[in-house]
């Protein structure tokens, strides 16, 4: 259910970052590059981070510093408009 509440928000961000580790677990990255389902999944639950980290906006730099929010906000697009140009190593190291 889609939330204004920045905690659920955060929520969501930990919630898909288990996501991927879910289902990335035990699997070398030839294997991910081979597994069209799994790479598809991993790169939805970015999306979904990216999604939640730009709907915080500003308050996200306060209540998490240091960490790369820009890069996250911007990994969405690129992920949904430049599909045909990601670079699987960079994505999945």
């Amino acid at each position: 259910m889609p939330s204004s509440d920045p905690i659920q928000r955060l929520q969501d961000i930990l919630d898909n970052i288990a996501r991927i580790e879910h289902h990335t677990a035990g699997v070398d990255f030839r294997v991910l590059s081979d597994q069209g389902k799994t790479r598809d999944a991993v790169e939805r639950c970015l999306e979904r981070i990216s999604e939640a980290s730009k709907k915080l906006g500003s308050l996200a730099e306060t209540l998490c510093p240091g960490v790369p929010w820009p890069e996250f906000r911007g990994l969405g697009n690129f992920l949904r408009h430049e599909y045909d140009r990601v670079d699987e190593d960079r994505v999945y190291l």
